[in-house]
């Protein structure tokens, strides 16, 4: 008769899979909470301690860790070495083990559990009998995963056993298994250890979805997520409408909601390409998206438009008159809904927007390494900033100047953005000198630029930007300064009577 070993956290769909290897001829084989779950459900179970020979110890930490389960689990059938092994130590062969182990990460994610919950939660058993099982998967079936039972049980029934396909396939499920659950636990303790950047990075992400394809057609792409869901996160958004996702869209929703969290009070930000094209903030979420729109009302065709308030029939109608790939808010009015599902393909979809500013790390992938840093959430205070001219900036100065600022850093550098009474109305993205970047955005705003306030996102290594900014109007410039030349750039401002403020902060974004 076949055995199998089975110990589960989680017991969904357990007792169903479990009654009917029995009837295909498996002894259990079961301890703890698992084996009480399917004796009180009928199901004739043989204790581990009846195997091993000896008691469960040190509160249960050590109870599978034993030459009997793991001779029946490693031992390779038809070697005679092994076979003789096996019978001079009476040791019976484990042909299926059922495994998930001990729930690690909701126990960190549940902030009641103490340091002392997390680490009874670390399963060293679990993890060895799978790993056991898996490398011997010529002989051996494991199951980590409660949707591959029926998977299981079909084949047995239909072949007596499992395919070696199968077997393989579910062992390296095991080890992807094992691997993420190692990882969680190393980053648990690099944690509380304060290490920020360990020796070994071990990374760990679940897929949330299969992408038809990357960037472009010809590249293959899948969505991963991590074990924490933050605030203002693709991740953490539910779809309410529309299309799937694409890479595209979820690199743009991304890059909209990172621009949405600079800012408290009612705004809206159209992005296209990870750029932002149009930002707007208002006393309301409606006087906020008509600013954003008429930022750029070119640009924002075929973009994306995130909110940080509830999308009313009033926003909705305007919205409905665009083409656009994805409208993101905390939530849409029910009148909001019915207007915008008019339109088949638009993505509609709703997140956290509960908290701001959260830490991370971001990552960016070169070839054959990867590069980590904290994400770029420092915000600059009024009371931080330094005015280096003569003309001094008034109360509403330095109000549209920061807004500015908070646009900037999350425009690609080199980048200088125009804003003008809480809207952008000019940005230049991207280019290989500042003053090209200058050019672009000035050229956008036209005549807005009378009066409008200028952002950089690093200093000016030339005075070329102001000269440009003065033919156009602009009244005031923020900057982090920092060059060796910083004094002609100020010479300039005070020649042309503009007022220039320095951030100490600079925001490349490559």
């Amino acid at each position: 008769m076949k055995r199998a070993l089975v110990s589960v956290s989680d017991k969904t769909n357990l007792v169903p899979f479990v009654k009917r290897l029995v009837e295909l001829g498996y002894e259990i084989i079961s301890t703890g909470g698992t084996k009480k779950a399917l004796e009180e459900a009928g199901v004739e179970v043989i204790a581990v301690d009846a195997v091993t020979g000896f008691p469960e110890i040190l509160e249960g930490r050590v109870k599978t860790l034993h030459p009997m389960i793991h001779g029946g689990l490693l031992a390779k059938r038809g070697d005679s070495s092994h076979q003789q092994q096996v019978d001079e130590n009476q040791i019976k062969y484990i042909d299926l083990v059922c495994v998930n182990l001990y729930p690690f990460a909701k126990t960190i994610q549940n902030t009641a559990s103490t340091h002392e919950d997390k680490i009874e939660n670390i399963d060293i058993g679990g993890p060895s009998m799978l790993r056991s099982a898996a490398k011997n998967f010529n002989d051996v079936t494991v199951i980590v995963d409660a949707k591959d039972y029926d998977l299981v049980i079909s084949e047995i029934e239909e072949n007596q056993n499992t395919t070696l396909k199968t077997r393989q396939m579910l062992a390296g499920k095991v080890f992807n298994h094992t691997a993420a659950y190692d990882a969680m636990i190393a980053n648990y303790f690099n944690e509380i250890n304060e290490i920020e950047f360990p020796e070994k990075l071990t990374l760990t992400y679940d897929l949330k979805q299969g992408l038809r394809y990357g960037e472009n057609p010809h590249q293959k792409a899948a969505f991963y997520q991590t074990l924490q869901q933050p605030s203002y996160s693709v991740v953490n958004s539910q779809q309410l409408h529309g299309k799937e996702l694409s890479y595209n869209n979820i690199a743009d929703a991304n890059a909209a909601l990172e621009i949405l969290q600079e800012f408290e009070g009612p705004a809206a930000v159209a992005v296209k390409h990870m750029n932002p094209c149009g930002v707007g903030l208002g006393s309301t979420i409606e006087e906020a998206y008509d600013k954003a729109y008429q930022a750029d009302p070119v640009s924002i065709f075929g973009g994306i438009v995130a909110l940080n308030k509830e999308v009313t029939k009033e926003v909705a109608e305007k919205l409905h008159q665009l083409f656009l790939e994805i409208v993101i808010a905390p939530s849409f009015s029910e009148e909001a809904l019915a207007i915008l599902k008019q339109k088949k393909n638009l993505r509609l979809l709703i997140t956290d927007m509960s908290k701001r500013l959260e830490n991370g790390m971001k990552l960016a992938s070169v070839k054959g390494g990867v590069l980590v840093q904290d994400l770029d959430t420092l915000q600059v205070n009024k009371e931080e900033l330094e005015c280096v001219t003569e003309v001094q900036p008034t109360s509403e100065d330095l109000k549209q100047l920061m807004f500015g600022f908070n646009v900037c850093k999350h425009v690609k550098s080199n980048a200088i953005t125009l804003v003008k009474e809480d809207m952008t109305i000019g940005i230049g993205a991207g280019q290989m000198n500042r003053v090209g970047s200058a050019k672009i955005a000035l050229e956008q705003a036209g005549e807005l630029s009378q009066g409008a306030y200028l952002a950089s996102d690093a200093f000016f290594p030339m005075s070329d930007t102001v000269e440009l900014a003065a033919k156009y109007g602009i009244k005031a410039i923020i900057q982090p300064g920092g060059s060796i030349k910083d004094q002609d750039s100020i010479d300039a401002c005070n020649k042309h009577g503009i007022c220039m403020v320095f951030t100490k902060v600079r925001h490349f974004k490559h």
